[in-house]
């Protein structure tokens, strides 16, 4: 790699993951990845994550959840923030086309959190959109943001590992699970997987932090952003150990 190369250490982790995928089939060295990272100028202690988290209460289900990847990510030396979108009003994408007609890289509109998020992305190296489930889908209001960010700031997000999260009282936390994840896939991030489904079970503010199996489940996503963030910087990663499986059933 030419170290003359005009290159931030966010595009070098995405060509590190470009790199990666090549190795299965290119069978790249591991010191050959490790040495390319080293070049690049990564610090695989200086990764970040960024935690978005959509609900509307700043301390409620969404974030304890979300917390509890962010203090698991912290025992493998990687930063994260969690980002709260609030409780005031964001907008839909009105399809004006005026982020991509003038390159902007941002909406056009930039009266609400959008394009905060999307200025955060660019400095940080994964994400994780939390929300809770409202009639079975995702909150509006990250759905409005996620959707903006997506079209308007998408350069900043491809390639970035990503992780939906959803908490419900009782149903309807899949379809919203899976509709959170849909846009990841449009812009080739690749989707942190977790030992379930990633969600959490709760009614009342922090009531979540009952569900055991729904924490153990954050912390194995942690465990395993982890492992891909630092796999696509150097090549080298250590496989994480499994907690032994904590069971939670609906009726205790």
């Amino acid at each position: 790699m030419d170290n003359n190369e005009n290159i931030t250490r966010r595009d070098a982790i995405k060509r590190m993951g470009a790199v990666a995928a090549t190795a299965a089939v290119a069978t790249v060295s591991t010191s050959a990845l490790a040495s390319c990272a080293e070049a690049a100028g990564i610090n695989v202690h200086n990764l970040k994550v960024l935690l978005i988290n959509g609900s509307a209460r700043r301390k409620g289900n969404t974030f304890t959840l979300l917390n509890e990847i962010s203090e698991q990510l912290k025992k493998h030396s990687i930063e994260s923030e969690i980002f709260g979108i609030g409780n005031r009003p964001i907008r839909g994408c009105v399809a004006c086309g005026q982020c991509h007609a003038k390159n902007l890289g941002k909406c056009v509109f930039d009266d609400d959190v959008c394009n905060q998020l999307i200025e955060k992305m660019g400095e940080c190296d994964a994400v994780v959109v939390g929300s809770p489930v409202y009639y079975g889908q995702p909150a509006g209001q990250v759905l409005s943001v996620i959707q903006r960010m997506a079209y308007a700031g998408g350069a900043k997000m491809q390639g970035k590992p990503a992780a939906a999260v959803t908490v419900c009282r009782r149903g309807g936390a899949t379809a919203a699970f899976q509709t959170l994840q849909m846009p990841f896939q449009m812009l080739n991030m690749p989707i942190v997987t977790s030992q379930y489904w990633n969600i959490g079970y709760g009614s009342a503010e922090g009531e979540v932090s009952k569900d055991d199996e729904g924490l153990q489940t954050m912390r194995t996503l942690a465990d395993n952003m982890a492992y891909m963030l630092k796999q696509f910087a150097t090549g080298t990663a250590k496989f994480p150990e499994r907690e032994q499986w904590k069971m939670t059933n609906f009726i205790r």
